[in-house]
């Protein structure tokens, strides 16, 4: 678990990238209840206008985030976390083969600290294919 004193602002606290597949789009809508046709149906998901299926906007935050609860080594920790979406997640179709349909980089850093509340503000970069995919992504961490 990290420890406050030892924070500096602008300091990376770890990076990683997250394979995206249909499968997991799939599991996250019956574990949701989301089944927006958007996320598994592509000839719907492009009849609206939209590249193919697109991954879930909470799928992608919670995907995010873990960076974050894993430097915490406790998810009780995260005491704030928001964001905005800014483009969609596009997962292509790779059934039958090992490869992810999408893969999302996230990267964190201490965006601020607060000394008197003892919370550290990480700031995650959080791309797929080049583009920002959330922007403002912020957690607030309380720290011993």
């Amino acid at each position: 678990m990290p420890v406050f004193d030892q924070l500096e602002k602008g300091a990376e606290i770890g990076r990683r990238e997250i394979p995206v597949t249909r499968a997991d789009l799939v599991k996250y809508a019956g574990a949701s209840g989301d089944f927006n046709p958007i996320h598994w149906n592509s000839d719907f998901a492009e009849s609206v206008e939209l590249p193919g299926v697109i991954a879930h906007g909470m799928f992608t935050m919670g995907a995010a985030v873990q960076l974050v609860v894993d430097w915490a080594g406790d998810p009780g920790a995260v005491v704030d976390y928001q964001t905005r979406f800014t483009k969609p997640v596009p997962v292509a179709d790779t059934t039958g083969t090992d490869a992810p349909g999408a893969v999302l980089e996230v990267v964190g850093t201490v965006g601020a600290l607060d000394a008197e509340a003892r919370t550290a503000r990480i700031d995650l970069a959080v791309t797929c294919a080049g583009q920002r995919v959330l922007t403002k992504a912020q957690a607030v961490v309380r720290l011993a």
